[in-house]
């Protein structure tokens, strides 16, 4: 069996549900932590604009989620009661399925993405991305966001993106998906506001913890912003 992680996004429309996917972050605990072939589940808010802001966004909700298998995921999602909810209530949602090529650094004290197969697959790459940051070092790691934000927020090669966070200003993640390896590789290493403040954190020892994961996009379920995200690979079909 390949391990598959997914990316769940919900957008909920109108106070009252958004209060209750609010209250959902306690609410679906329990059952979560019951459910079969499930290895590792995160529940994260995110943050306004381009999503990589300390400025929560109301408005999206999503769950990150590590599976046994592709069919423990397909199953699991479409039938377990606290995906149900969400879908149920969201004005709109969508789901990537992910199979990890790389992954290096803790996650809530483990790695949870097991590597199979490094060799990408293709044709598109994602990108995660996770930390926790210092107290004392909020305030810099937090001015130096809105530049990094314009960046991938003009760049043409980003076919999604958004910044999540499972504690407010401590807990941030990022995820992205990209045409291919060498785009993503660009995005990171040319000099401007990402690649300093790359270095910044190096220098400066900012993370607590810290995890780096790559992963062949391998389907899509459902719509985001009225479409489809991602082109999914031949044979392959947006259900």
């Amino acid at each position: 069996m390949i391990q598959v992680a997914t990316l769940s996004l919900f957008r909920f429309d109108g106070f009252a549900r958004r209060f209750s996917a609010f209250a959902m972050m306690g609410l679906a605990r329990w059952p979560l932590s019951r459910l079969c072939g499930l290895e590792f589940w995160k529940l994260c808010g995110s943050g306004t604009g381009e999503g990589f802001t300390p400025r929560p966004n109301t408005a999206v909700w999503a769950i990150l989620c590590v599976w046994a298998d592709e069919q423990s995921a397909r199953n699991t999602l479409q039938t377990a009661r606290p995906f149900s909810w969400y879908r149920a209530n969201a004005s709109e949602h969508w789901t990537v399925y992910l199979r990890p090529t790389s992954s290096r650094g803790a996650w809530s004290g483990r790695n949870p993405f097991h590597v199979e197969d490094p060799d990408p697959t293709g044709p598109l790459t994602a990108a995660l991305t996770r930390a926790t940051l210092k107290p004392r070092i909020l305030l810099r790691f937090w001015r130096r966001v809105p530049d990094i934000s314009q960046m991938i927020g003009v760049n043409s090669d980003v076919l999604m993106k958004v910044g999540l966070g499972e504690v407010p200003f401590f807990h941030q993640i990022t995820f992205s998906i990209w045409p291919d390896t060498g785009s993503m590789a660009a995005f990171a290493r040319n000099p401007g506001p990402h690649s300093e403040a790359v270095k910044a954190v190096r220098e400066g020892n900012w993370f607590r913890e810290e995890l780096y994961a790559r992963f062949d996009v391998i389907n899509e379920t459902g719509h985001w912003e009225g479409k489809h995200p991602v082109v999914l690979k031949e044979g392959q079909d947006n259900r």
